[in-house]
């Protein structure tokens, strides 16, 4: 580890070159020619304490690296397992789209994109597996992702489950309740936003509702959505 001094440039002979300036423990220098540069490689750490710089021509380093390795092929280890006990285990399969559901998707009043059609049909193939989803829906503001979720949420709710949307921030859980209100708004399901928006009273109700499962639906097929303040988007 060595700490960066910026560029020298060095004459030697009738010849000139760059240099990088590296300083190690105890003001021992290194000039590394800018064409070696790929054997200097940019620390990155956590915090804001500055590292220890390592002994010109010691052992602290290649001991570190070594350390690092093994913690790291322990991660790697430590990852096979969890994948393999997740390919192993089973999940709750969803049921095939409905007529309901494709009546939700029709009512969608602008027209999908290619890349929400491909994401939609791959997430609803997950959800029709045994295996447990494992998916990150990824995209930029205003491509679509909304209505992706709800597609999803829909399939969850057709076959009698709860679906909890979670936001990062009060004011967006409030954005996405309105938007899952008054797309849900002409089936019968149930949405309610859990945030500071709402009194106490409001939630202690909304959460014995949850808890006992206490509204009704003149269909078979009905659910419940709920809002939550928090970051991540989960289902039950």
């Amino acid at each position: 580890m060595a700490q960066y001094l910026g560029l020298r440039e060095i004459a030697q002979g009738e010849a000139q070159g760059d240099y990088m300036l590296l300083e190690y423990a105890a003001g021992a220098k290194l000039y590394v020619p800018l064409a070696r540069m790929d054997l200097v490689q940019r620390w990155r750490g956590g915090g804001d304490a500055k590292p220890a710089l390592d002994r010109m021509g010691g052992v602290t380093w290649s001991r570190t690296k070594t350390r690092i390795k093994a913690k790291m092929r322990d991660m790697a280890d430590e990852l096979l397992k969890l994948y393999a006990a997740r390919k192993m285990a089973e999940g709750f399969r969803f049921s095939a789209d409905s007529n309901w559901q494709r009546e939700f998707e029709d009512a969608f009043e602008f027209t999908e994109t290619r890349d929400q059609i491909t994401a939609a049909r791959e997430i609803k193939r997950d959800m029709e597996s045994l295996q447990p989803m494992d998916r990150l829906l990824c995209g930029d503001v205003g491509f679509g992702k909304t209505e992706v979720v709800m597609r999803a949420t829909f399939k969850a709710l057709g076959d009698g489950k709860q679906v909890a949307v979670l936001a990062p921030t009060t004011v967006l859980a409030f954005q996405h309740f309105e938007t899952f209100k008054r797309r849900f708004q002409p089936f019968p399901v149930r949405t309610e936003m859990f945030s500071r928006f709402r009194t106490p009273k409001e939630l202690k109700a909304s959460l014995a509702d949850l808890a006992e499962a206490r509204w009704t639906s003149p269909s078979a097929t009905h659910g419940y959505c709920r809002m939550t303040w928090n970051s991540g988007i989960s289902a039950s």
